[in-house]
């Protein structure tokens, strides 16, 4: 099973991912931004790091590269796509989840390790946790912040994925920092799962992201 890394000018987690993809079982390729036919793809996976250096806003540039169309395809097929930080980002800004992930709260980078609640097992991507339980993974971001006017349907339709617990380090709306769409195929995480794969990096919790991923194919 082949899952996509997508890259664009600024990914800087592209190579954790990889790895991680592979550590998980899979078999992850490479795919730059402006290659469009994904159909033989599986899956796909979006890095973080500052696609474009974040001009304009975090996600804008990326979100018009020919890569997009392809990703969009492979979303009327049925097949899982996972938006990690700066990924997160860009499928918010493409439409594919609800929502915006703006300036932190306090406007500069923050980068530290946080606990988080697993609000939605259902997903491909976190279907190896158990509902509300507590994981241990790092944000790195300064445009985290999520908000949505629609809050009361996200609850309804069950697509907050993950919670912050206890500290909210961004000021998210309800501590939200994962969100998917209505039928969890696609999910945007802001904290980071490449960098809690193994237990050396200080938790192996975000493993199971790219098992679920594996799992689910």
């Amino acid at each position: 099973m082949k899952i996509g890394v997508i890259r664009f000018p600024g990914s800087n987690c592209d190579r954790d991912v990889y790895h991680a993809i592979n550590l998980a079982g899979g078999e992850a390729e490479y795919i730059w931004w402006n290659k469009e036919d994904l159909s033989y793809l599986d899956a796909v996976v979006i890095p973080g790091g500052f696609s474009y250096g974040d001009y304009l806003r975090a996600g804008a540039i990326a979100s018009i590269n020919p890569v997009i169309n392809g990703i969009k395809s492979l979303v009327k097929e049925e097949k899982p796509v996972l938006g990690i930080c700066n990924g997160a980002q860009i499928l918010a800004e493409i439409g594919l989840v609800p929502g915006v992930f703006t300036v932190n709260q306090d406007p500069k980078f923050n980068c530290e390790w946080v606990e988080l609640k697993v609000s939605n097992n259902k997903t491909p991507f976190t279907s190896n946790f158990n509902n509300n339980q507590i994981i241990k993974m790092p944000v790195a971001h300064a445009e985290g912040r999520y908000f949505t006017e629609d809050i009361d349907l996200l609850k309804n339709q069950n697509q907050i994925v993950l919670q912050f617990e206890g500290k909210n380090p961004n000021g998210s709306l309800e501590a939200i920092t994962g969100v998917c769409d209505e039928t969890g195929l696609i999910c945007a995480v802001m904290p980071h799962p490449e960098r809690a794969s193994e237990e050396i990096l200080g938790s192996s919790d975000g493993l199971n992201f790219f098992k679920g991923i594996v799992n689910s194919l």
